[in-house]
């Protein structure tokens, strides 16, 4: 599994610190001796799949270089109540300083990587495949959608940057009267481009738009929005037809729940988008607890 990018996070964390440390942890201060070391075990307090370990250790590192992690399970890992993640050991002032920040990050990242397994699991057996958005916290993207991988889920394009996505907003500025001729004179200027994009996705919101865009080369995806799962089995048996291979990829996306995903996901459509997964998340019970 691909880590995040250090490079992507790190000012994230600093942000984190400074909010939090300010000027100094006084509590501590005036009742920790500067000397004394100290142990704490990163306890799951409820079941879920860990994430964050790697993002644990750059805290640590910012607040105090001595402080050491021993981990004891992997990002990805799903783990019992109780169980204890890892150990954080060293400077004991250093250790309660950083123990909230850390918990934020860990117990977020869980959250969501938890989330993820859930409809993953809730969709096994079939072809689809859980996918995430652009639907993230301001400046969390990186970690973000690297819990999603945490939980078996796949991401989408990272940012407006990496691929194409056509909605009806970007055919209507086009000014085209015809959906066919709108998406050919941007697939004409996607060719322009300086380095191609990872792929090319267009929007629909019914069937005779779907029929439509399956007429034009160059498309990868076609993501169908708001459908119901009797319009989503239509729209699969359309592209069969048109496209027996199923080298283009149906995505179906919008409003997305849980108890509705293994309905979505048996209609045969290859992925799901969910926007769920990262910006109505419930942080996981993680704690830490001196030993």
């Amino acid at each position: 599994m691909q880590e995040p990018d250090r490079e992507k996070y790190h000012t994230l964390i600093q942000l984190a610190k400074q909010e939090d440390l300010g000027s100094g942890d006084i509590t501590s201060e005036v009742t920790i001796p500067a000397e004394r070391e100290g142990e704490a075990d990163i306890v799951f307090r409820e079941a879920g799949v860990l994430c964050g370990m790697a993002v644990v250790k750059e805290v640590l590192r910012e607040y105090d270089q001595r402080l050491r992690l021993t981990v004891y399970h992997t990002d990805g890992q799903s783990l019992k109540k109780g169980a204890i993640a890892g150990q954080i050991h060293g400077p004991l002032r250093g250790l309660l300083a950083a123990e909230r920040v850390v918990l934020n990050f860990l117990q977020r990242l869980s959250g969501i990587a938890t989330v993820t397994a859930s409809y993953v699991e809730a969709t096994a057996g079939t072809r689809a495949m859980i996918c995430d958005t652009r639907k993230t916290t301001p400046g969390w993207r990186e970690l973000e959608k690297y819990a999603v991988r945490c939980g078996g889920g796949v991401n989408h394009r990272q940012g407006l940057y990496d691929a194409v996505l056509i909605k009806d907003n970007h055919l209507a500025a086009l000014g085209q009267s015809s959906l066919v001729e709108g998406l050919k004179k941007a697939m004409k200027n996607i060719q322009r481009l300086a380095a191609p994009p990872r792929f090319i996705e267009v929007e629909v919101d019914t069937l005779e738009q779907l029929q439509q865009v399956l007429q034009v080369p160059g498309v990868d995806m076609i993501l169908l929005d708001n459908m119901t799962p009797e319009l989503l089995a239509q729209a699969v048996q359309m592209r069969n037809q048109v496209n027996p291979d199923r080298t283009i990829l149906l995505e179906a996306s919008g409003g997305v729940v849980l108890d509705m995903v293994r309905r979505i996901a048996r209609t045969g459509v290859d992925r799901i988008s969910v926007g769920a997964l990262t910006h109505q998340i419930r942080s996981l019970d993680i704690g830490l607890d001196m030993v």
